[in-house]
């Protein structure tokens, strides 16, 4: 590389060290050797740096002298060894230091930042990192950091992220520091973004960033000085300009028009005996017509079986075509027909409140939780409208309360909650149904706050339960609610694990393994998936329950990147094959995780194989999760699977249901939403989207006993993980723009040369656009500016002014 011509003329220490940081990356050695007289001048003032250079090391360490006339990597490694010799004989480092230092500045220099990178990180010292950074070379340095952070043990992979959130601050990237800081979970991090930053346009992405991963969040004085803004900005946190978002997307696409179930099943295309099966169990159909419906037309606002006005001027009619819990399901699935729009949500919800069957109250009491799920209100009606049925004396209504609390509040940690549902826990009278939804409640409404005094509710209440109660399929609600308050908090699960130890056997490994599975969901621990997999490994009697969220574990831990996705694929398909039967009806819904709303063609065959398994439990299980896997993609090849089987079981009542549901989950939103819990390309993991799916996973393990038994509403569970797909532009009065968008498969470009191309195969489309898993999408046009590194969600342009039209 040539000299820089700019260099200062500083004192000859400053110089000094210039020379010495330009040093070349290649072997000294052969240009001693090569003793030729046509020498350029550049040549000769190498040869001098290097010189200089071999002098500055002179060192009585050997080793160190030796090093100096590797080339700069070779150097670097031998730095390594020699750190962590002396570290182990506690020799003074200081020398060696002030080699890292110079081999450090040569490589940012010089387009090498990963490995200045990983010098640092053998020598323990990354803080060195900040100070030689600057504009022309902090986005690669970031963007190596926190893709190596999901490959390095805890602690230190806190430690990286904290180095790159600092440095996204140094360079005011504020929208970056702000993913970091939502990654780490760290409020005061977020907080401080909010103050270092003084435009107000800029605060109103970061408001969007934040209410699309679903975290609570309060601005105060110090973060928005103007009380108008702050209003403002509290109103996007809040997550209140959704459902208007969501619509104008449709709107857009033109896919308002309502979809009836007969739309979905397309029972035209298959042969004569489908259709004569209709007429088995209409209940039950008529059941399943009920979720197909709500799943298809979420958030739409309309439908063709819940808000359509009857003569008799009620909409009742749909809702009495379902017996007894049925019902409840019916009058809740208006609530997600109408999902996010609080003011119709409620006013069409309160009818059902006055009615005098108790399962229609507690179904609208669930619906009233789905339309306030993942939406904040200052008024907080769902909290005055609920808590007053929670101490009635039917206990569906009182878990319809219960339930409509966890979704409407998920991820709050709001105290009043906590002091209305505790008091249940410990109610030696109340039902076990109540008490396992009331655990649920309070592991959704706490998760991942590590909070004690809820911990120890559900302690108590898991060990005052009798050994009959232990046997009942619900019980298995109790250990979960407990993992989710510690849901991706690693160790700090450590002290309640060991409580849990002392319980009953019928429930204790139950709970180690669901403790362990949630404490480490999304971290991509290795040692844990190998801890787990063993537990899968063994051979035990009938009658063991814990294999099961073990491997739905191993999912939940190996889903934090691609790499451990495929790893866990592989290894599932090696308990496929020697499992007991117990771990085979788990391996389908650990499947369905892994690949949520990405169905993926291996895992996509898989399953269709499984669907058609002997074992009916094993075939339910797979039927759902080809169901999960294509949520919201209109995947027309699951759509054909599904079909398909819903003639193949045509006489099986049970499977066919689990079929239609499926269904509704491949047309989940028309194809407007998705299931992922992943967002901000795949660095964001959502906390309540990702409890609300582990909980519907976790009912699913016993199929015949919760969601074909009377509970089938804990599908309802997956709201919390339903959000749009989309990228929806906006100006800077957030008003809806449209501007040309390139969309292409993601490519990782983590320590590549130059400025390669991040998308591949791409298609240019105006905004609003769908974004199908594994798509990134960058702006076509100079036009604007977006104010966010990542195209997804709601984001605000700004008009470049630098722009020209060219004429």
């Amino acid at each position: 590389m040539a000299p820089d011509p700019n260099t200062p003329s500083g004192s000859g220490a400053a110089s000094r060290e210039e020379s010495t940081v330009k040093v070349p990356a290649k072997d000294p050695k052969k240009k001693d050797e090569k003793k030729d007289e046509k020498q350029s001048e550049e040549d000769l003032q190498l040869k001098q740096q290097l010189e200089l250079y071999v002098e500055r090391v002179q060192d009585p360490e050997p080793g160190i002298q030796k090093t100096a006339l590797e080339s700069m990597r070779n150097l670097a490694g031998e730095i390594g060894k020699e750190y962590v010799k002396r570290q182990s004989d506690e020799a003074p480092i200081d020398d060696l230091m002030e080699l890292v230092q110079q081999i450090v500045a040569f490589h940012m220099k010089h387009n090498a930042e990963p490995e200045a990178v990983d010098l640092l990180m053998e020598v323990e010292d990354l803080d060195l990192l900040i100070e030689h950074v600057d504009k022309a070379n902090f986005k690669r340095t970031c963007l190596y950091l926190t893709s190596s952070a999901r490959y390095l043990p805890g602690p230190d992979d806190m430690l990286v992220l904290d180095i790159a959130y600092m440095i996204y601050l140094k360079c005011e990237e504020y929208a970056n520091a702000l993913q970091i800081a939502l990654y780490l979970d760290n409020l005061q991090y977020v907080k401080q973004v909010f103050t270092s930053c003084h435009d107000v346009l800029k605060k109103k992405q970061f408001a969007y960033i934040i209410a699309r991963h679903g975290i609570t969040f309060e601005l105060d004085d110090e973060m928005a000085a103007d009380d108008t803004d702050r209003e403002l900005l509290q109103d996007i946190v809040n997550n209140s300009k959704l459902s208007e978002g969501y619509l104008t997307l449709a709107r857009d696409i033109e896919v308002m028009e309502p979809k009836s179930p007969e739309d979905i099943y397309k029972a035209h295309l298959l042969d004569g005996r489908a259709s004569t099966g209709a007429s088995v169990d209409s209940a039950r159909q008529n059941l399943a017509a009920t979720f197909v419906n709500a799943f298809v037309n979420a958030g739409f606002g309309q439908d063709k079986l819940m808000t359509v006005p009857t003569d008799g001027g009620s909409s009742g009619n749909w809702l009495f075509k379902n017996k007894e819990h049925g019902k409840a399901s019916a009058a809740a699935s208006l609530g997600m027909i109408l999902l996010w729009d609080l003011d119709s949500g409620l006013a069409q919800l309160d009818k059902y409140l006055h009615s005098n069957d108790p399962h229609v109250i507690a179904g609208a009491l669930l619906g009233v939780g789905i339309v306030n799920c993942g939406i904040k209100n200052d008024c907080d009606p769902a909290l005055a409208l609920l808590s007053e049925y929670l101490d009635r004396e039917d206990a569906s209504i009182r878990i319809g309360a219960v339930m409509g609390l966890a979704l409407a509040y998920a991820g709050t940690q709001n105290e009043q909650i906590r002091s209305k549902l505790t008091p249940i826990l410990n109610d030696a009278k109340a039902p076990l149904d109540l008490i396992a939804f009331t655990a649920i409640s309070l592991g959704l409404v706490y998760v991942g706050s590590c909070n004690e005094e809820v911990a120890q509710a559900i302690l108590f209440a898991l060990m005052d339960r009798s050994e009959a109660e232990l046997q009942d399929p619900l019980t298995r609600f109790l250990p979960l609610g407990l993992g989710l308050l510690y849901l991706g908090k690693q160790e700090s699960v450590d002290a309640t694990a060991e409580v849990s130890k002392t319980f009953n056997d019928k429930i204790r490994k139950y709970c180690d393994m669901t403790l362990a599975s949630c404490a480490y969901a999304g971290t991509g621990n290795v040692l844990k998936v190998q801890n787990l997999l063993g537990h899968c490994a063994q051979h035990l009697e009938k009658g063991e329950t814990h294999q099961g969220p073990a491997v739905l574990g191993i999912a939940m831990v190996a889903m934090a990147e691609e790499l451990g996705v495929e790893m866990a694929i592989r290894s599932l398909e090696h308990l496929l094959q020697y499992g007991e039967q117990n771990i085979r009806r788990a391996v389908p819904l650990a499947l369905g995780l892994l690949c949520i709303s990405n169905p993926k063609v291996n895992v996509m065959d898989t399953l269709s194989r499984l669907s058609h398994d002997t074992d009916s439990e094993v075939a339910m299980a797979a039927v759902i999760s080809l169901g999960l896997i294509g949520a919201g993609t209109n995947n027309a090849r699951i759509a054909g699977m599904l079909r398909n089987l819903s003639s193949y079981y045509y006489k099986d009542a049970s499977l066919l249901f689990c079929v239609r549901i499926a269904q509704g989950l491949v047309h989940l939103g028309k194809g407007l939403l998705t299931l992922n819990p992943y967002h901000s390309e795949r660095f964001l993991l959502s906390p309540t989207a990702l409890a609300g799916l582990v909980t519907m996973l976790h009912a699913c393990l016993d199929m015949k006993a919760i969601i074909l038994g009377k509970y089938h509403y804990v599908l309802y569970f997956l709201v919390l993980a339903m959000q749009p797909r989309m990228l929806l532009t906006v100006d800077e009065n957030l008003k809806p723009i449209s501007v040309p968008v390139r969309v292409g498969q993601a490519v990782d470009v983590v320590g590549q040369a130059g400025r390669p191309k991040t998308i591949t195969g791409f298609q240019t489309h105006s905004t609003p656009v769908l974004l199908a898993a594994g798509d990134r999408a960058e702006l076509a046009t100079e036009k604007y500016i977006p104010l966010s590194p990542i195209l997804e969600g709601f984001v605000i342009l700004k008009e470049n002014p630098d722009y020209r039209e060219d004429h």
